[in-house]
């Protein structure tokens, strides 16, 4: 397992959306781990099972039942999410 470092774009996000994944708590970091998740695993982050259905949709719902500009918000969530990846994804490649 890969651990997570602190440092890197988004990762508050990731790391709040593992524990709530491990608690049964469904939350947009929740949801934005499940729409991450075949790229997290293959970076070696443990994700885990089972996943909500549908989690991009799921988040959409959740961002516009609080009353917030939900495409907005979902692109924001996106961006962070694949900053995160990315940004492992080269620490990974430069360590290796």
């Amino acid at each position: 397992m890969t651990p997570i470092p602190h440092e890197l774009p988004g990762a508050d996000l990731i790391e709040a959306g593992l524990a709530d994944l491990r608690a049964g708590e469904i939350t947009a970091n929740a949801l934005l781990v499940a729409i991450g998740a075949p790229r997290l695993r293959a970076l070696g982050i443990e994700v885990p099972s089972p996943l909500p259905d549908a989690p991009e949709h799921a988040l959409y719902l959740l961002l516009a039942s609080r009353g917030e500009d939900a495409h907005s918000a979902f692109n924001a969530y996106r961006r962070r999410l694949v900053s995160f990846q990315r940004a492992l994804e080269r620490r990974r490649f430069a360590t290796a």
